[in-house]
């Protein structure tokens, strides 16, 4: 059993799909914070310096308006769907990049099955061949 398991784990797939899920994994925080960081203060401050962080709408009488959303979340619920705007950005960034990987990938693999293939060399019986051929050609057939 502890040979199958282990012919199980260094499969190749195996392999591919925990490099995959460790790359995604990065990945993901590279486009958290390319979201959180960079995207959305633009959004925010081009719409008239919106944090989308802080927009919730609180759900208990106890939150008074304008605390930061982890504070009201200390007092009560609270429905916070400026957490939902920056997910749904998130989400289309990473949508976007994945397509154009894909797109770029797809385009490689298309011109590379493109590219004009060098027909193989002829064979020594096809070079005899076309040799007899041409020779008979160029002799007129004495036929009687």
């Amino acid at each position: 059993m502890l040979k199958e398991f282990k012919e199980f784990a260094l499969r190749g797939n195996v392999m591919d799909l925990a490099v995959g899920i460790i790359i995604g994994a990065a990945f993901g925080r590279i486009v958290d914070s390319v979201v959180n960081d960079l995207i959305m203060p633009l959004v925010g401050k081009a719409i008239g310096n919106v944090d989308f962080s802080n927009l919730y709408i609180p759900l208990n009488e106890k939150i008074a308006p304008g605390l930061a959303l982890e504070d009201a979340r200390k007092l009560g619920p609270v429905f916070a769907y400026g957490n939902f705007i920056t997910i749904i950005i998130d989400f289309l960034i990473l949508a976007f990049i994945i397509f154009m990987l894909v797109r770029g990938m797809n385009r490689m693999l298309r011109n590379k099955a493109e590219a004009p293939s060098v027909p193989p060399a002829p064979t020594k019986e096809e070079v005899l061949l076309t040799e007899i051929r041409d020779l008979l050609s160029q002799k007129p057939l004495n036929v009687r």
